[in-house]
């Protein structure tokens, strides 16, 4: 282990860090698969002679680069490389298909797009006119058959010398694409100090790193959670990162202890998968320590940890314009887990009204960031200007998440997305909470919950409700509405509901919420006020 000196602002670069592991720490192995094993010094000299070949073919300071690829050792070296430049990679979620992927590789415009012999198919599928001067494919077969560059090829380079005197720590060193679900996705223009103080407050307190320790990722590396909690924290502590190609629910244990990981970090829904597989009497039986499974119900946290032999670890909120926001490390006050936690020292954190006015402690407001640093947040939306000044009033970042601060804790906690709370007589309804009710009904498979505008009251919203039910169920309006009377608060019933076939889904599998707000009520919307069913209050 290997702790970088991030407090010299001079180190504060992604690609510094390597070159300094590669110094004090060569030996160690840093990219671990099942096919190698790519130490820091080797990872140090694959990524200068990377970064030679990208300015073979006329990458150049501030120079965006696409990938369209799975997790390979490769895509980190390569990201690593251009950062060496001073240009910017832009991962795209391989998930994308047809239109949606020419959308996000268009708007990228980026010079060149790597990709992989599995996702190379889905590229040429969309035809010519994508825009980039080069397209370099991982294996050579493939990017024979395509025409396309071999990576390989851009490894024949000699090593560059980095001159880093000339590149800053404010530096946009990637973008990531928002996922989409409240509108139009944006490219956020990350800086390499977004990474590296969110790793220096966050990440590295909340994990209890040793010498040894190897991280095992299994999580899409076009995620900004992957290298936040396991690859650009592996780099800054000089330790190892297991890059798995794909996450597998009956696999996963498994594969820590192949790679006798240590630590992991996986989504919510991933560790739902995990509690739901068939219980094995070694579950316990791993060299995992520590996990961080972002979110988890509160209710199942115990019997996680039980189950698995493993501490988990609490997380926070961070998003990708500030990647962090608050945590439990820098408060001794013990908070419940559930709770996103406290500001760190970096960042005022406050809860503002629309109006601009600070909410009193227990009240819904929205999360605003003001930096108390520089580079504390993103560099703005990438050729969208407008967006960029419409997230910010004056010195404060407009997250869109809405909380309540704990009047005697002080403590954050989690409301819902801004544009999914309902404001409706008076309070504000947590899309969130009347979706978790929702759910728990055995015959409904999905469930949204949204606004639409009130025609009585224009500063106020009608609670709709779309509902995928079970395959084979006659689930009525009513009876729907009266299982939420019974297990919630009244005003949880909504005004409106409709039973679909399907919700709209971005391809990361988040609702498109905006788009069931643009349909709002239809000739299949049944309505509270002109039904038979009498709400109890």
């Amino acid at each position: 282990m290997n702790v970088v000196d991030l407090d010299d602002l001079n180190n504060r670069h992604l690609g510094k860090i390597l070159q300094l592991q590669a110094r004090d720490n060569g030996a160690t192995e840093f990219l671990i698969t099942d096919d190698e094993r790519v130490t820091y010094a080797e990872a140090e000299d694959r990524a200068n002679r990377l970064a030679s070949g990208f300015a073979a073919l006329g990458i150049e300071r501030g120079d965006g680069v696409a990938f369209f690829m799975g997790n390979l050792p490769e895509l980190v070296l390569m990201c690593l490389a251009l950062n060496k430049l001073g240009a910017v990679w832009v991962p795209i979620c391989t998930d994308y298909r047809g239109e949606w992927l020419r959308d996000a590789l268009q708007r990228s415009r980026a010079r060149a797009l790597v990709t992989d012999a599995e996702h190379i198919e889905h590229i040429a599928a969309l035809g010519d006119g994508l825009g980039y001067e080069n397209i370099i494919v991982r294996e050579d077969q493939a990017a024979a058959a395509h025409g396309a560059l071999p990576y390989h090829g851009l490894l024949e380079n000699a090593a560059l010398e980095v001159d880093y005197s000339r590149l800053g720590y404010g530096d946009t060193c990637a973008i990531l694409w928002t996922s989409g679900t409240t509108g139009k996705s944006k490219g956020v223009m990350v800086a390499h100090n977004n990474w590296i103080r969110s790793t220096m407050l966050g990440t590295n307190l909340q994990y209890d790193n040793r010498p040894g320790d190897i991280i095992y990722c299994a999580m899409p590396l076009y995620n900004a959670g992957a290298w936040l909690t396991c690859v650009l924290r592996a780099l800054m502590n000089g330790l190892g990162v297991v890059i798995e190609k794909k996450f597998s629910v009956s696999a996963f244990m498994d594969r820590i202890k192949q790679f006798n990981a240590t630590q992991t970090f996986a989504v919510g829904s991933m560790g739902i998968f995990l509690m739901s597989s068939e219980e094995k009497p070694d579950d316990a039986d791993t060299p995992l320590r520590e996990a961080s499974i972002v979110p988890i119900p509160p209710a199942m946290w115990e019997a996680f940890e039980q189950r698995f032999g493993v501490r988990l670890v609490r997380s926070g909120l961070g998003m990708s314009e500030c990647l962090l926001i608050l945590n439990h490390e820098h408060s001794d006050v013990e908070a419940p887990v559930y709770a996103l936690g406290f500001p760190p020292p970096d960042a005022d954190v406050r809860l503002f009204d629309d109006d601009g006015n600070e909410v009193a402690d227990g009240e819904a407001g929205e999360i605003c960031v003001r930096p108390l640093q520089p580079h504390v947040l993103f560099n703005g939306y990438f050729d969208n200007p407008e967006a960029t000044a419409a997230a910010f009033r004056g010195d404060w970042f407009m997250t869109g998440d809405m909380a309540r601060k704990d009047p005697d804790l002080g403590v954050f906690h989690f409301v819902d997305r801004k544009k999914d709370a309902v404001r409706f007589a008076g309070r504000n309804i947590s899309t969130m909470e009347v979706e978790g009710v929702v759910l728990r009904h055995p015959e409904v498979a999905q469930a949204a919950a949204f606004g639409i505008p009130s025609a009585e009251l224009e500063s106020e919203d009608e609670l709709k409700l779309n509902v995928v039910r079970t395959e084979g169920s006659a689930l009525t309006h009513e009876a729907l509405a009266a299982f939420i009377n019974d297990n919630a608060p009244y005003y949880f019933v909504p005004r409106y509901m409709e039973f679909v076939e399907i919700l709209p889904y971005t391809p990361t599998n988040k609702v498109q919420k905006y788009k069931l707000r643009e349909t709002g009520v239809t000739d299949n919307t049944w309505d509270l006020k002109t039904s038979d069913y009498k709400l109890k209050r």
